[in-house]
């Protein structure tokens, strides 16, 4: 059963990274077309909330390791699975954007560039400091792992889970692709990394403390406001 969950956690990763890394790529690349920055964070909750309902009943539908560590701190999950789904993860982001660099390449006079990694100072979308990319990742790490954790309660409405997570993603896009391009996800950073050019991997840290970080805080906290026996 464990090497299935970590096979649902590959796909679901796959799909979040070329369904919202490949939206930021291929599609945003016609502005006139309206997609922009409102359409990528569409994509990116569009493929939580389509996971959520297809492996969720599976492996949980974490595609993070951020969410991994947050849900384990949190007491929602077993602590010896943590390195094999953040394994499966990290892979199934990494041939998400292998997929999606075979298709961008595809195209005559491709160039990699920035291929919508994350990043702050000069690689920041809107030119943001490093401390500002991490006070952003930090936090919106933070609120994600509260949706999380709280949608996915016994307490919560059965079976709108997937709504509120999917969405809760796309609102942390639209406030901060300007800021980082958006990472809270430090299987969707590495991904981007490795086939971009050559700043990326410098910036990569950065992408995986910060969303831990607040992964963490957010599994403390909820676990101090949740009620004791679900």
């Amino acid at each position: 059963m464990i090497m299935k969950k970590q096979i649902a956690e590959f796909i679901g990763t796959f799909w979040l990274v070329l369904g919202g890394c490949g939206s930021a790529v291929l599609a945003a690349a016609y502005p006139e077309l309206g997609i922009g920055f409102v359409g990528v964070s569409i994509a990116f909750g569009l493929t939580v909330l389509t996971m959520a309902y297809a492996i969720g009943h599976i492996s949980g539908c974490h595609l993070n390791p951020a969410v991994t560590i947050g849900l384990w701190i949190g007491g929602k999950f077993d602590g010896k699975e943590v390195i094999p789904y953040m394994a499966s993860q990290v892979l199934g982001g990494i041939a998400g954007a292998a997929t999606l660099y075979v298709i961008a390449s595809g195209k005559p006079g491709f160039e990699v560039g920035g291929f919508a990694a994350n990043g702050y100072g000069a690689h920041s979308p809107g030119g943001y400091s490093m401390l500002a990319a991490l006070v952003t990742e930090i936090v919106m790490t933070f609120m994600f792992l509260i949706i999380i954790l709280g949608a996915v309660h016994s307490n919560a409405h059965k079976g709108f889970a997937g709504v509120a997570i999917g969405l809760g993603l796309t609102l942390i896009h639209l406030i901060s692709i300007p800021v980082t391009n958006t990472s809270v996800n430090p299987a969707r950073s590495t991904s981007q990394a490795i086939f971009a050019n050559d700043w990326a991997m410098g910036q990569l840290w950065l992408f995986w403390v910060a969303p831990i970080v607040g992964a963490i805080l957010a599994g403390i906290v909820f676990k101090y406001l949740a009620p004791e026996k679900e």
